[in-house]
């Protein structure tokens, strides 16, 4: 299943936490114009939906409870900014804010924060799984290494042509140099390449 379009926003959910009731108004009129679900929250109450996206007022912050920062840690964030100062900035930036507005709030620039958040959002989570695999292939190396100096070893190559004996029996095979490295490490030689 893929993932919404970052500029298709009917039927999605966000958490609204705003003081100004004329800035909740428009909120409400530009999210009902856009198809965006509201649930509102009081900064108190415990957090019970999943929201797509979550707009807080910064006179909400700081947020007391661990486990309301962990609620929104889970959706992108906009951040509603009233003052410019450094202390209300810090504690702003301490939630990791996908995009922000300033107040008094207009309609005009709602959507494109949501837009911006929700394009930050993925863009965010799609690096996080890169460096997750890099990592992975990062603590791989050893085995890789400890295959090579095998290989050479057994064969008596060198270095270049045991990795690149490897990486060919690894493509012959359809597996990783990683997953083949493995392999030849546990069983002691090159496996043999099927067919």
């Amino acid at each position: 299943m893929s993932k919404p379009s970052s500029f298709s926003l009917r039927g999605r959910k966000a958490l609204v936490a705003i003081k100004d009731e004329r800035d909740a108004t428009i909120v409400r009129r530009q999210f009902e114009r856009l198809g965006i679900d509201i649930v509102t929250w009081d900064g108190v109450a415990k957090i019970d939906c999943r929201p797509d996206v979550t707009l807080i007022d910064d006179e909400f912050l700081p947020l007391a409870a661990p486990a309301q920062r962990a609620a929104l840690g889970r959706s992108p964030v906009i951040a509603l900014l009233g003052t410019e100062t450094p202390s209300r900035l810090k504690l702003v930036l301490d939630l990791d804010p996908a995009s922000f507005l300033v107040k008094p709030l207009r309609s005009a620039g709602i959507y494109a924060a949501l837009v911006l958040a929700f394009e930050r959002s993925e863009r965010t989570n799609e690096l996080k799984q890169q460096v997750l695999k890099l990592e992975q292939r990062l603590r791989s190396r050893r085995v890789v290494l400890a295959a090579v100096l095998q290989v050479m070893h057994t064969h008596a190559l060198a270095e270049p042509a045991a990795f690149a004996l490897i990486r060919r029996a690894a493509m012959e095979q359809r597996k990783t140099i990683e997953e083949l490295s493995a392999e030849i490490t546990a069983n002691g030689s090159l496996p043999r390449a099927a067919g």
